[in-house]
């Protein structure tokens, strides 16, 4: 009895746990969305069956608020210009096979130069759906209403129906990823301290490569925990959430592609020395302690960058700093240990010294002085960015002398006590 109902609680806890997932929660907007539309529109538009209204919410409810909005002006926007250009048409044509190929030619070129995006398409069928009934201004104008009432009631569902911060997807993603660098690392020190054969060797560098699908993956979870926070008001700090997630996500990626830097150095190596062990025994060791320093260190700059409460925060970051230190002086004693390598045999000092380079490129980057740099460079990136983008804005500002938005500095100084 106690077995069924364990099975029941962790059949529960799964479906739970699902329903957070962007896919669900898509599937679920949007079919209320859809059909609330078109219950809607069965009392506004004079269409006996307005299908346009339930396609349209169907298309304007996206995972954010921000591309919601989006979606939906560009939707409204693709369907009112293939109307104007059907009622244009009719005025002087019937349809025909050179008008239907004439209006499809022109509804595309003027749907480019209206950048409606992905719905250029859509201004060629509003046209062509237009275009092709008796009453062109009654079904031109109903198409019209149907299309506001979808995005109108896809808008409301965004709002009854608030769609989640991804945040903590992303940043799930994001130490996800640093375990499996963490889990690569340990396993290529493992074997460099032993007689590691060449083919090892070659088979851990393609696993380093591989490492490049896996940050595609994480970069496309964080751009939509980027989309999540734009626009949404349960956020209070957006741009500093975006800032340390995506240098914390760059920070990573350099990681990986210096450990497949790395794993090329020990596979050369390992095709020189082959059948000897690539390091004495000694130089082995420590190097094997470094990397499984350093992989520690690459988790934990992970929790690092996606903990939100700045109590564990500044625990997470004291652990950093720590291991940090413990790693750089792991690195100084490989050195020496390489040195004396290297005095005795220089055949192959080139790749001993950029197996230590690699691994001190690595420290650097994880350095919470570096870190902090890259934090506060971001961030007048992106105020740059926003005065360029709003002009008239930044004039307005300085014509009225009021203050610059405090919500930069707030930034600003919440990005530097994160990291000190």
């Amino acid at each position: 009895m106690q077995e069924a109902r364990g099975e029941w609680t962790a059949s529960v806890a799964k479906i739970v746990e699902r329903r957070r997932e962007p896919v669900v929660v898509q599937t679920l907007r949007s079919t209320a969305a859809a059909t609330l539309a078109y219950v809607v529109a069965l009392h506004l538009s004079p269409e006996p069956a307005p299908l346009t209204a339930p396609l349209t919410a169907l298309l304007v409810v996206q995972v954010t608020l921000y591309s919601t909005i989006t979606t939906a002006i560009r939707r409204v926007n693709s369907v009112v210009v293939g109307v104007v250009i059907a009622i244009g048409f009719s005025s002087l044509v019937g349809l025909t096979w050179w008008s239907l190929g004439l209006i499809i030619l022109a509804s595309l070129a003027v749907g480019h130069l209206v950048r409606v995006s992905e719905f250029v398409p859509e201004v060629a069928i509003s046209a062509m759906l237009v275009l092709g009934v008796t009453r062109v201004g009654d079904t031109a104008w109903a198409r019209v209403l149907e299309t506001l009432i979808g995005a109108v009631v896809g808008l409301a569902c965004n709002l009854v129906l608030a769609p989640p911060v991804w945040v903590g997807v992303a940043g799930e993603s994001i130490e996800d990823l640093a375990r499996r660098v963490r889990q690569l690392m340990l396993r290529i020190g493992e074997e460099a301290a032993g007689h590691t054969p060449f083919r090892i060797a070659a088979e851990r560098l393609h696993e380093a490569r591989q490492l490049d699908h896996d940050i595609a993956g994480v970069d496309a979870a964080l751009r939509q925990a980027e989309d999540s926070l734009k626009l949404n008001p349960r956020v209070r700090e957006g741009l500093l959430h975006r800032v340390v997630l995506r240098t914390g996500l760059d920070t990573l990626e350099i990681c990986t592609v210096v450990l497949r830097v790395l794993a090329r150095s020990l596979t050369d190596l390992a095709k020189e020395r082959e059948p000897q062990p690539l390091f004495e025994p000694q130089a082995g060791a420590v190097l094997e302690e470094l990397l499984s320093e350093v992989a520690d260190a690459i988790v934990s700059f992970a929790v690092l960058v996606t903990t939100d409460v700045s109590q564990s925060a500044a625990s997470a970051e004291a652990r950093l700093s720590a291991e940090l230190t413990t790693a750089a002086a792991t690195r100084d004693k490989l050195a020496q240990l390489f040195l004396d390598e290297v005095q005795r045999d220089a055949s192959q000092w080139q790749l001993h010294g950029s197996v230590l380079t690699e691994v001190n490129r690595i420290i650097d980057e994880l350095d919470t002085e570096h870190r902090t740099r890259k934090l506060l460079e971001e961030l007048d990136r992106c105020a740059a960015e926003e005065r360029e983008r709003r002009p008239r804005l930044t004039r307005m500002r300085r014509r009225l002398r009021l203050p610059r938005p405090l919500r930069r500095d707030r930034n600003r100084a919440a990005a530097s006590g994160r990291s000190k």
